[in-house]
């Protein structure tokens, strides 16, 4: 296992479909769960405040790019995005579509 990176991501969600959002992530499918740790993603929770999302998640595996690859290319949690990306404004920032990375500047253990 590789060293545990932290992420905290930001999203706007359309107001007329925020309560989809919420629905679907209160009914996460068990496939999207599994996938979720086979992929090394730890400690995955979600945010809402408005229209404003915020997910914060530790990947603890020793290739992250490989590991999101292996999550794209999962047909079912295509399916997944197919419901959850339409939710999203394209982000204000940068080139996000649906989230913005943010930049950790502080961690106390």
């Amino acid at each position: 296992m590789g060293k545990t990176v932290y992420f905290g991501q930001i999203g706007k969600l359309k107001r007329d479909m925020i309560e989809e959002y919420d629905t679907l992530h209160a009914n996460c499918w068990p496939h999207i769960r599994k996938l979720i740790q086979d992929c090394n993603l730890q400690n995955y929770s979600i945010f809402r405040h408005e229209d404003m999302v915020f997910s914060y998640f530790e990947y603890t595996g020793d290739d992250f790019d490989a590991d999101m690859a292996k999550m794209a290319a999962d047909e079912e949690n295509q399916r997944w995005w197919e419901h959850t990306h339409p939710c999203f404004e394209k982000y204000a920032y940068g080139d996000a579509e649906y989230y913005l990375d943010m930049k950790q500047i502080f961690y106390n253990e």
